[in-house]
């Protein structure tokens, strides 16, 4: 199964997929114990950064994404 990403309005991200990997800048991976499903906070409260821990509920975030297309890369010079 492919990863997924679903933006929820006025919440998180949604990941979900049989192989997620979550790394931090360093390349360190976060230790998902075989999780299929994880939501990434959007409105940067969390307590459990980068994930949502459903602080937005409480704080008011609000945010609606629909999707749309892209423009084409530009190839580089």
């Amino acid at each position: 199964m492919a990863v997924k990403i679903v933006i929820n309005n006025n919440g998180s991200y949604r990941i979900e997929g049989e192989e997620i990997e979550i790394v931090d800048m360093n390349g360190n991976r976060y230790n998902l114990n075989g999780r299929t499903r994880v939501s990434l906070c959007r409105c940067g409260l969390s307590k459990t950064k980068p994930f949502c821990d459903a602080t937005h509920k409480a704080s008011g975030f609000q945010s609606v994404c629909e999707a749309y297309e892209l423009p084409p890369i530009t190839p580089k010079q």
